[in-house]
């Protein structure tokens, strides 16, 4: 009898996510209501209240549905031998999912609590990390790997939410691209940074590899990894 209870109430968590995110695709956030939700998935509104504790709680699920779609379309694609233009295709399968969703888009990244973010918000933001560093093993890196994925984070929702706010026939077709490429400008290089002289640069790559050599004890690979986000993280003088 457990072994049934759990599957109807997965059933019905279910039948109750897709609805609000119907609900909201259709309506918006305002749309997605009790009532409204418990009728279109055929429950109780009690039943909401006990698997989702509240409005929030459901908004919170439709959220986490929402970002494994996405993270299900970015992993789907196969990355090629230049990571810098897979970054030009991740960018762009973003700006579209949000185009495409706009108020699931606009409740996951514009609806966000101060100083929260969900498991799955977390695990795209750990894919876009992976990308980068890959561009820094690549050598094509030319700033640390934490503020080029910060940078690219902030430019895309940015842009994204810039879009979605713009009526359809005023939008800036070339805005995305132009943000794009100034991302991509400020944090890469045309060739892999071992041609280039300087230390940031060679800093950068050296820290991207640096998890893969066994030379160094736990200590010594803290200790480099300081000196090399120093050294990455300098003015050039």
């Amino acid at each position: 009898m457990e072994g049934e209870d759990t599957t109807a109430a997965d059933g019905n968590r279910e039948r109750i996510v897709a609805a609000a995110a119907r609900l909201l695709s259709d309506g918006g956030p305002g749309a997605v209501s009790t009532r409204a939700v418990s009728a279109a998935a055929g429950v109780q509104p009690p039943t909401i209240y006990r698997l989702f504790g509240d409005k929030q709680g459901l908004l919170d699920a439709v959220v986490a549905h929402g970002f494994t779609e996405y993270l299900s379309s970015k992993t789907a694609q196969e990355p090629t031998a230049d990571p810098v233009e897979d970054l030009r295709a991740g960018w762009d399968l973003h700006i579209g999912l949000g185009l495409a969703n706009p108020a699931l888009y606009a409740l996951m990244y514009g609806g966000q609590r101060p100083g929260t973010s969900s498991p799955a918000a977390v695990a795209a933001f750990e894919m876009l990390a992976r990308l980068i560093r890959r561009i820094a093993e690549a050598g094509r890196l030319a700033v640390p790997e934490e503020r080029a994925a910060a940078l690219v984070h902030a430019a895309g929702c940015g842009t994204t939410l810039t879009l979605i706010a713009t009526p359809e026939d005023r939008r800036d077709p070339e805005l995305s691209r132009t943000a794009r490429e100034a991302v991509i400008a400020a944090i890469t290089t045309e060739a892999p940074a071992a041609t280039e002289p300087g230390p940031v640069a060679a800093a950068v790559t050296l820290r991207a590899a640096l998890p893969r050599t066994g030379a160094l004890t736990a200590a010594e690979s803290g200790l480099m990894r300081e000196w090399l986000d120093r050294i990455a993280d300098a003015s050039p003088c």
